[in-house]
């Protein structure tokens, strides 16, 4: 078996699992309870003021 043939078996197999379950995950810790608070203030950083600024 060529090494293309079985790399491009193991990423169509194994490759697309890992990925299933990493997406899973990052959706999972976005959407966790608490993290509401937490991307509000995040989402109002480019919104407020510079505290130093020199008129």
């Amino acid at each position: 078996m060529e090494t293309y043939t079985l790399m491009r078996q193991f990423a169509d197999s194994w490759g697309l699992l890992y990925l299933v379950v990493v997406f899973i995950a990052v959706v999972i810790f976005a959407f966790r309870p608490g993290s509401k608070k937490y991307y509000s203030e995040q989402a109002q950083i480019p919104l407020k003021e510079e505290q130093n600024k020199d008129d």
